[in-house]
């Protein structure tokens, strides 16, 4: 008989979290087991790559309202609901103004706290083996799900964040397992919260390969980033201060300072695009720091560049990176406190400084270094970054 597993995310628009998923959903033996997912949200681009053998659940509508509009909620008649999110967002800005020295996820966490006594059960006939929160915050499967075991997923490097500790304790505590995707969001996590050392562990991000590959040959993106006498690098993200891309234009002028012929193209969407076009500006980095904007498929643009660079300010465990070293890009991040457990450094990938003078001091070296260049392509090639295996500490979970 099949192990029913259920699986909670918010849902299906371009991020690494969301590519992860479907990594994990690509990877599952539907012969033994028998998967539902429930979305929060019905929406985003990679909806339609959701296997066939998911069974996907319908919406439940006052679950829609977590993430829209206050006054589109309103006249949908979802009072309550809206009330309740607006107390939480009133409570986070009261905490934001007391702890305030880092990004804070603290209103993410509230807007779930606060609404889900208005929340119903989901399938509440039905007692699974296994329930999974894969993204935060994991209130829904630790209260609204009948199951065996409850596993939730760990993305982000937890001492880079504001975040309400004691509340979230009393969540987290409720989880059989704590799945993290890699060691050093382990450690960083268990230090945050020592008491749940003993329930982290290690499942790291599975990509779909073959998904991958596939869709980077779809099509052909030359008049985009365009083969000319330039070294063309790419970066992928959201458009936030955790993907450090408002320095992007500075780090540019540096390299091209050096006597390096590069153009820097940005992938991606979000609240600081606007400062990341002014700062393309100040720089005068008009001609050579080109935001593409949001892509359905990135891969195309991973295929044709020379060079994958993540230069961020903190990370999980980037799953852009995995995806252009899977297609055999050499890629150059920079060593924020997760780095180490991302690539390994000068085998298949390269470590530089964040600071910016000696990011871009560092990122030259690598450019001019044609011989170092070919390995981390070769390399690349020769290992491989799927995690397929992985699926199975998920198994050994519900058995």
């Amino acid at each position: 008989m099949k192990k029913k597993m259920l699986i909670i995310s918010h849902a299906m628009e371009l991020g690494g979290v969301e590519r992860s998923l479907l990594g994990l959903l690509n990877s599952i033996d539907y012969d033994s087991y028998e998967v539902d997912l429930f979305l929060l949200r019905h929406e985003g681009e990679l909806l339609r790559f959701i296997p066939s053998e998911v069974h996907l659940l319908p919406a439940i509508p006052p679950y829609t309202v977590l993430a829209r509009p206050m006054s589109a909620t309103l006249r949908e008649g979802h009072f309550l609901l809206t009330a309740s999110r607006l107390a939480g967002r009133t409570a986070a800005q009261i905490y934001a103004k007391m702890h305030h020295h880092k990004e804070s996820i603290v209103a993410l966490e509230y807007s779930h706290k606060y609404t889900k006594w208005l929340m119903p059960k989901i399938q509440p006939l039905v007692e699974y083996d296994m329930a999974v929160s894969f993204l935060i915050p994991h209130y829904f499967v630790a209260e609204k799900v009948r199951a065996k075991k409850k596993v939730a997923w760990i993305h982000t490097d937890y001492t880079k964040v504001e975040i309400d500790r004691r509340s979230e304790l009393k969540m987290w505590e409720k989880m059989d397992w704590i799945a993290s995707i890699s060691e050093t969001v382990s450690i960083s996590f268990s230090d945050v919260f020592t008491s749940l050392k003993e329930k982290i562990l290690l499942i790291e991000n599975i990509l779909p390969e073959k998904l991958i590959r596939y869709q980077a040959d779809e099509q052909n993106v030359s008049h985009e980033i365009t083969n000319e006498d330039s070294i063309r690098l790419l970066t992928i993200g959201r458009f936030m201060h955790a993907k450090n891309m408002d320095e992007i234009p500075r780090i540019c002028s540096l390299i091209r300072k050096t006597g390096l012929h590069i153009k820097w193209y940005l992938i991606g969407y979000g609240g600081e695009e606007s400062l990341i076009r002014e700062k393309i500006a100040e720089a005068q980095m008009e001609d050579y720091v080109i935001i593409l904007g949001k892509k359905d498929n990135p891969y195309p643009y991973i295929k044709a560049c020379d060079v994958y660079v993540q230069p961020s300010r903190y990370e999980g465990k980037c799953v852009a990176v995995r995806e252009a070293q899977m297609l055999g890009k050499p890629v150059i991040i920079t060593n924020y406190a997760t780095s180490s457990s991302q690539l390994e450094d000068g085998v298949d990938g390269v470590i530089v400084p964040m600071e910016t003078e000696a990011c871009a001091a560092g990122m030259a070296d690598v450019l001019r270094d044609r011989e170092l260049i070919y390995r981390l392509h070769r390399n690349c090639l020769e290992r491989d970054f799927s995690n397929a295996g992985e699926v199975e500490k998920l198994y050994r979970l519900i058995a």
